[in-house]
């Protein structure tokens, strides 16, 4: 069996997409289940639209999602030599010519066209006229006038072209440059692609490819075309449904596994699983299992599933994604042991590393504040006196694990008749400042002995100067 060989050939036009990063996604996954390759190709031909800011962002994006490849980036604006090579092979051939027809007697095709009730298409006016390369000519592929083709879709089945609907189409303008489908022909063969996996909004340019893969005399490749993915209203998606780029899922807070484990799951899936790890899908992706119908895009399910893997992936996974929000709250850490432990307690907490670090804030700072409905319900003197006598038990502890602090409360339970609820949440807001956060136990042991002790005894302190809690 020949290496399969996919690719994902964005335009730089703008930053990518979900669309698109499910296209990336599942020409790499089918890439990377089969031991083969996968390869990035710009296809940056459009001048006019094309951004070097573009480029860089589809980089960014793909490096985020852990999308490698293994060959390219190549840049279709670099390979125009190659293009005009095929492009003259074909005219040689008698698969192509040139055409002068001006702008308005083209127009006048299609009217008349339209007039008869056919298509707009051009009626070959400069089919066998074998005229030659000119300033104003453009080359058009010789269509074949009758029968049909057939694209082999693996996904849809067998979808048929008649080729009277197809019309002698332009691969090269006039000013030299190559047009969409000739190009993405070239590269495909050039660089050995054998299988295709993209939008079903490009089944229309299929037939066309495959007429000029068989013109060329090369193999025509394994075609896939992926249903589109909808809004929850069904229509296509757009940024109203949340389709934004995929840089902006990393600003929100996203892990991009997550973001991967989804976006697959948009039209393909493996019996009732919804949840996997990037090895399970190279391990279980196949083309067989995708679907026919369109995907719907809902992000209630993206944020479920995101908080899903956050829970489940291990801190050393989650460190580097966290510190970038750290840093926006001037937490400035490194990654280290402690960072591990701090996310530890959280992970089971947060949908997203922005509650993440909303919720790390106090393992770094201490608070300068409590909350101010907390201390007026739980900073009362017997709940001080409480305080009290937990800081000098916990001075005498030589270990700071939780097996060792909950026999700790439970003495200061039993000497006061306080419920642990009691004692627990004058703890909490001493340590924290709010009246919510990890638990207790977990919580001390990740701040330690002396940080705890710390707190507990500034909190007693300013707590007893009758000082307005809200303010401290």
């Amino acid at each position: 069996m020949d290496t399969i060989i996919t690719r994902f050939p964005p335009s730089p036009t703008g930053y990518l997409h979900i669309g698109g990063a499910r296209t990336a996604l599942f020409n790499w996954l089918y890439a990377r289940a089969n031991k083969g390759k996968f390869i990035l190709r710009i296809e940056d031909t459009d001048a006019a639209r094309s951004t070097k800011e573009s480029v860089d962002a589809i980089f960014d994006a793909l490096d985020w999602l852990g999308i490698d490849y293994d060959e390219g980036p190549y840049y279709q604006s670099e390979r125009y030599p190659i293009y005009q090579e095929y492009i003259e092979k074909l005219v040689a051939s008698g698969n192509a010519y040139y055409c002068t027809c001006s702008a308005e007697r083209i127009e006048e095709m299609r009217s008349a066209a339209k007039a008869r009730g056919e298509n707009p298409r051009y009626d070959g006016t400069c089919r066998e006229k074998g005229k030659g390369p000119s300033e104003a000519a453009v080359v058009r592929f010789k269509a074949p006038l009758v029968g049909n083709t057939i694209v082999e879709d693996v996904i849809r089945g067998n979808i048929i072209f008649s080729n009277t609907e197809i019309d002698d189409f332009i691969i090269r303008r006039s000013d030299g440059s190559p047009m969409y489908n000739l190009a993405v022909v070239v590269d495909d063969i050039t660089m050995g692609i054998n299988t295709i996996i993209r939008g079903d909004d490009h089944i229309s340019n299929t037939p066309r490819q495959i007429l000029l893969y068989l013109a060329m005399g090369a193999n025509v490749p394994v075609f896939g075309h992926v249903p589109m993915v909808l809004g929850g209203d069904k229509a296509r998606l757009s940024k109203r449904h949340g389709a934004m780029s995929v840089t902006a899922y990393r600003e929100m807070g996203y892990y991009p596994d997550a973001l991967l484990n989804y976006l697959v799951r948009l039209g393909w899936s493996h019996g009732d699983q919804e949840f996997f790890t990037k090895e399970e899908l190279i391990e279980k992706f196949s083309l067989k299992n995708v679907g026919k119908s369109a995907g719907v895009f809902n992000p209630e399910k993206l944020l479920a599933l995101n908080a899903q893997h956050i829970h489940n992936a291990p801190e050393e996974k989650l460190a580097p994604h966290l510190l970038p929000f750290l840093a926006q709250k001037g937490v400035d850490v490194r990654e280290d042991e402690y960072l591990y432990r701090v996310i530890g307690t959280l992970k089971q907490r947060s949908k997203t590393f922005i509650e993440m670090a909303e919720g790390a804030g106090f393992y770094y700072t201490p608070p300068q504040s409590y909350d101010e409905k907390g201390a007026k319900k739980f900073l009362k003197p017997e709940n001080l006196e409480a305080l009290k006598m937990l800081a000098g038990a916990l001075e005498t502890l030589s270990a700071f694990e939780e097996e060792h602090l909950e026999p700790v409360f439970q003495k200061i339970m039993d000497d006061t008749g306080l419920g642990f609820g009691k004692i627990a949440q004058p703890v909490r807001l001493a340590l924290t400042g709010k009246t919510v956060s990890p638990g207790i136990f977990e919580m001390m042991t990740v701040l330690g002995k002396e940080e705890t002790i710390s707190r507990l005894e500034r909190c007693i302190a300013l707590a007893g100067q009758e000082a307005d809690m809200s303010t401290l």
